[in-house]
């Protein structure tokens, strides 16, 4: 007796747009290449590989901070003083380096050193006193920006050697990517199987939903969080080594406001500024978007503050945009499944 079969019937327009709607990362690469695309034949100079460098060196900080600042805001917090960290370690260098201190291992060991106390400053306030991080980082991105400012004042330390300068931002050989993309991708691929493939993610994740309920469960919530800041002060100051070296100048005005594209970069990426959802992959996209796309609007002529503008309506749009995929996704989902099947 032969066995009737059923002819597979491919997805449904709808169905399609279903999946399509459900990946945000997706989205944030396609709005990525559209400007890529678009820019390219608009805008001079867009499809220049120099252009590409230039985009890549601006975000290499975004994306170094971008990497920690991921974690905490998936556990429902947030840091604002990473700039005023990078500039107080832009400080403390320059300081450092113009009292005789020439070793460049040392030099950066004393960095990370201090970007570590300076995360744990924010740890222990937040962690030990139980204030609300958005508070306390606030008072410490003023607190650290004028530290930087007692450190160096208006001075700009720029005679550093030139090996240390160029090689800051020396190519790959044969390409136009900095060699620095390398440490951040290290960090990245470090950061990402921390929070995708280990208990410590699932962690992370749970404690943003529900850190009362983690906390029952047997996570440790305070300490979790107290280390992600150590590890944001670490990384901040890291991108305060390379922002000296690559710009030649300590300044304590270093990387004033860019906590601003960090922040825009992780929340553009699909991290709910809410906790408990959101990943790397769309923030690293987001970097390069925001990268790109600010780049572009300069070649273009577009004023400082409009490209301000432009950053903020991101922002903006990085909280909303989201939910209201998630609302949508929702609402299809109660449908009858009747409905769900018409094309």
């Amino acid at each position: 007796m032969a066995v009737e079969t059923q002819p597979i019937t491919p997805p449904r327009p709808r169905a399609r747009a279903r999946g399509v709607l459900g990946s945000w990362d997706l989205l944030v690469l396609v709005a990525l290449a559209l400007v890529i695309v678009v820019g390219s034949m608009t805008i001079d100079g867009v499809g220049n590989p120099r252009f590409y460098r230039f985009v890549i060196l601006e975000a290499i900080p975004i994306a170094l901070i971008a990497l920690p600042m991921t974690l905490i805001v998936i556990t429902g917090e947030i840091d604002l003083s990473v700039a005023s960290t990078v500039g107080l370690t832009c400080s403390v260098l320059g300081q450092l380096w113009h009292a005789g201190v020439t070793s460049l291992p040392l030099l950066i060991a004393i960095s990370l050193l201090l970007g570590a106390v300076l995360g744990a400053v924010n740890g222990i306030f937040v962690t030990v006193f139980g204030l609300p991080s958005l508070a306390v980082t606030i008072g410490t991105l003023a607190l650290y920006r004028g530290l930087a400012y007692v450190v160096l004042g208006d001075r700009a330390i720029a005679d550093y050697p030139v090996d240390w300068t160029r090689d800051m931002i020396a190519p790959i050989p044969g390409t136009v990517i900095p060699w620095f993309v390398l440490v951040v991708a290290v960090l990245a691929l470090l950061f990402g199987v921390l929070l995708h493939a280990t208990p410590v993610g699932r962690a992370l994740y749970a404690i943003g939903n529900n850190a009362e309920a983690s906390a029952y469960s047997g996570i440790a919530v305070m300490r979790t969080k107290f280390w992600l800041f150590v590890a944001t002060g670490v990384v901040a100051a890291l991108a305060g080594v390379f922002w000296t070296f690559r710009f030649a100048s300590a300044r304590a005005d270093n990387a004033n406001g860019i906590e601003l594209s960090v922040v825009a970069a992780v929340l553009l990426g699909g991290v709910s500024i809410f906790g408990g959802r959101g990943g790397l992959l769309g923030v690293v996209a987001a970097v390069a978007l925001l990268g790109t796309l600010r780049n572009a609007l300069q070649l273009a002529d577009v004023p400082a503050n409009a490209l301000t503008i432009v950053t903020g309506t991101l922002l903006i749009a990085s909280v909303v945009g989201p939910n209201v995929v998630r609302m949508a996704r929702g609402r299809l989902r109660r449908r009858p499944p009747e409905e769900r099947t018409q094309p």
